[in-house]
């Protein structure tokens, strides 16, 4: 692939804000002769790639700042472009008189995802794992980490590829039959392609599924603290999050609204939300409350079922009866253990919210259980991949339809085509400039 050298672009490539350092990259046609000309020290157009050189940022006679200058030939910089990055102080009046210098030399500034973009066009890697490099940028647990650079290293791509590289060969073979199609003649064994498209599904499907367990992992596992007013939910969350986050008081009914908030265990997100206690009550908006509660309930992967006494638990199986549990997994929490350290199972976990007994053994077995959920090195966390694998699914079961019903060569091949159509908007090979701008453009300026 040839490298496209486009227009000089800068920006802030560091998070804004005053610091000790900031770091400014500057990417483009002519983007080494444009900071040479500002730059005094040694002649940046005649160093080696790679290298890194002190010197200062001058403004005619003027000196703005000490900074030091990595240089990167093309193509072996992030843009594959000619690409300088300096580091300077972090003085927003430094940073934002150098920019300004540097658009006075030729540069504009970059658009969101720019620096990103380029390297995507030029064959730096594709899309998915472009996208991989926002998802790194925003992690914020471990596990999401571990997501976004199993992506950035191609583990998902070079999956996508293989199955893309078997369709094509098919496709070929039954778009030649249509050149002899008055010779009646067959390239494309029929039971071949049946078998490859079952094996080409069978990897899909995981992938597929995984992408609740994916999203869950990037956005943060969502765990619902049900149970009865006064039970201790409240209570729990403050002792989980070791904040006062939410009001806790003796008199029944304090929470009206779904309380929610993250902690990372033990590198893995977790979005708790404390809900509204499930009762019968007149209250109108204690009644929004309890309804937010049993959707919450519904949305969550694993629900805390907090009760004090047979009662109130057996309020909860009756209340579990009429939802949908499937694929959640429930932890029974006897709450108060520091009164009563009788359960009613002896699977339940025992706490005291109060005295923060028995919140780190209950803190274990939702990391345990969530680690078990993990399908795998490759899961999907992007709701566009989600949607195209669906996509790719759908038009391979068409061709297995066709294929059952013996429909001819032209039929099949558009089916074929129209599952590699979507393998290859998943992985950039097929764009559009508005796929690649709404891309792009959730990026952050510098990146």
């Amino acid at each position: 692939m040839s490298i496209i050298q486009q227009e000089p672009i800068c920006a802030l490539a560091t998070a804004p804000g005053v610091g000790a350092i900031a770091v400014i990259r500057v990417s483009g046609t002519g983007a080494i002769e444009i900071v040479n000309r500002i730059f005094k020290g040694k002649n940046l157009t005649k160093v080696a790639t790679h290298t890194v050189h002190f010197g200062q940022i001058m403004q005619g006679d003027t000196t703005l700042d000490e900074v030091l200058a990595a240089v990167f030939h093309s193509p072996k910089s992030f843009t594959k472009e000619d690409t300088v990055e300096i580091s300077c102080h972090g003085s927003s009046y430094v940073i934002n008189t150098l920019l300004k210098t540097l658009m006075a030399e030729g540069c504009r500034l970059a658009n969101p995802g720019e620096f990103t973009q380029r390297a995507f066009l030029n064959g730096q890697f594709d899309l998915v794992q472009a996208e991989a490099v926002a998802d790194l940028i925003e992690a914020d647990s471990a596990a999401a980490h571990q997501t976004a650079i199993n992506q950035l290293r191609g583990g998902f791509s070079h999956l996508l590829g293989e199955l893309r590289e078997q369709l094509i060969h098919f496709a070929s073979l039954v778009e030649l039959e249509l050149d002899f199609g008055e010779e009646d003649v067959e390239f494309a064994d029929r039971e071949d392609l049946k078998a490859l498209i079952a094996q080409i599904q069978a990897q899909l499907f995981p992938l597929i599924q995984s992408f609740d367990a994916g999203n869950a992992i990037k956005e943060g596992i969502p765990v619902a603290i049900i149970g009865q007013p006064n039970v201790g939910k409240s209570t729990l969350l403050n002792a989980l999050l070791k904040e006062e986050r939410a009001i806790v008081s003796d008199i029944a009914g304090t929470t009206r609204d779904a309380i929610e908030d993250t902690l990372v265990l033990k590198g893995m997100k977790f979005r708790f939300i404390d809900t509204a206690g499930i009762r019968q009550t007149d209250d109108h908006v204690e009644g929004i409350g309890i309804k937010k509660s049993k959707m919450a309930l519904e949305k969550a992967r694993l629900v805390v079922l907090m009760y004090e006494n047979k009662a109130e638990r057996d309020y909860l199986e009756e209340l579990l009866s009429q939802t949908d549990m499937n694929g959640k997994h429930l932890f029974w929490v006897k709450n108060k253990a520091d009164i009563s350290d009788k359960a009613i199972a002896p699977t339940d976990i025992l706490i005291s919210a109060k005295t923060g007994l028995g919140i780190q053994d209950l803190e274990e077995k939702l990391v345990n259980v969530a680690s078990e959920k993990k399908q795998g090195d490759t899961v999907l966390t992007n709701l566009r991949h989600f949607d195209l694998l669906q996509k790719t699914n759908a038009a391979l079961e068409e061709v297995l339809n066709g294929l059952n019903m013996g429909i001819t060569g032209d039929f099949l091949a558009q089916d074929i085509r129209l599952a590699l159509h979507h393998l290859g908007e998943l992985t950039g090979t097929i764009t559009t400039d508005d796929l690649l701008k709404n891309i792009f453009g959730r990026f952050c300026i510098g990146k």
